[in-house]
């Protein structure tokens, strides 16, 4: 059987390569000297004033002083934990914090409640005014925190306050009242700042899901409660945060109330402790404090964090 070559080259399949992947072209990073010149001043910056700090304050916990003798001259030596075993064996440091941890479970719950109040106030179209009482809720954070507490002392003060009627009967300045004296100081102050923020939130909420919840009948309390309200919630948790680092931080009030009421002892909060500590002087000690106190503060609001994340994916 005779077969044609030609026909029978020209009918069989070649073989079909597949073609090959585009090679897609590397990114090019344009403008680097743009983005070097936006980016080096902070970077120069956190350094200097963040991560410099947070180093020396390591370094001199790890330092002790030694002498040679009774009135030998001092010299700073490697100590390793020696400062960190005085912190956790310090027993009015510890209850400093216990002390600012129930501080803020009593006061930062209020004062962020007031500002979700005032904001929701602001944003309702029932409010009137609404500018008067944007800047009346806001003014109080323009007034320095010492200037708040030295106001609020003589308010306090039984022969200095105008409102004589109360503080004489009620003294706020005592040993069981003090505390409280102080976180309504901090709330005054603050609770405007928090209050912007969350109103800031809810400015950026789309008003056709006010609309349509209209439509369907909704109030405006029912409008708060399950629209507004879930959807600042982040903002909420930011304020939450930032009022946990600052309840840990808390000194101006403290400080000034001493000058008021002998019950605000040098040791009354964690960063009085530190201040008075270093005072003495003993820097080491006191720096110390610093990088423990630091550690609580990350661990706590990095804990927040996370645990109002979880709630939220559940």
């Amino acid at each position: 059987m005779s077969v044609n070559i030609e026909t029978a080259g020209a009918t069989s399949p070649r073989p079909v390569r597949p073609p090959r992947a585009a090679k897609l072209p590397k990114a090019v990073v344009q403008h680097k000297r743009a983005i070097a010149i936006f980016i080096v001043p902070f970077a120069v910056l956190f350094t200097l004033f963040y991560l410099v700090p947070i180093g020396y304050a390591v370094y001199q916990s790890l330092l002790v002083i030694e002498r040679d003798g009774t009135f030998g001259q001092a010299r700073e030596v490697f100590g390793g934990l020696a400062q960190y075993v005085q912190v956790f064996q310090n027993g009015p440091f510890w209850q400093s914090v216990g002390r600012v941890l129930l501080f803020g479970v009593v006061q930062v719950p209020v004062m962020l409640g007031l500002a979700l109040l005032f904001a929701l106030l602001l944003d309702s179209p029932l409010l009137r005014g609404k500018r008067f009482f944007r800047l009346a809720f806001f003014v109080p954070y323009a007034v320095p925190g010492v200037i708040a507490a030295i106001m609020w002392g003589f308010l306090y003060s039984p022969n200095l306050s105008p409102f004589t009627a109360i503080t004489q009967n009620v003294d706020f300045l005592s040993a069981d009242l003090v505390l409280w004296a102080i976180a309504n100081v901090v709330t005054w102050v603050f609770v405007g700042y928090n209050m912007l923020i969350i109103y800031s939130s809810l400015l950026s909420i789309p008003t056709e899901i006010y609309e349509a919840a209209r439509l369907d009948g909704a109030g405006q309390a029912r409008i708060a409660w399950s629209i507004k309200i879930p959807l600042v919630m982040p903002a909420i948790v930011l304020t939450a945060i930032f009022s946990i680092i600052g309840t840990l931080q808390l000194l101006a009030e403290p400080q000034v109330f001493r000058t008021f009421s002998s019950a605000v002892s040098s040791t009354f909060t964690p960063n009085l402790t530190v201040y008075t500590t270093s005072s003495i002087p003993n820097v080491n000690l006191a720096a110390a404090f610093s990088v423990v106190l630091a550690l609580a503060t990350f661990v706590l609001s990095f804990g927040f964090l996370k645990f109002t994340q979880r709630k939220e994916g559940k």
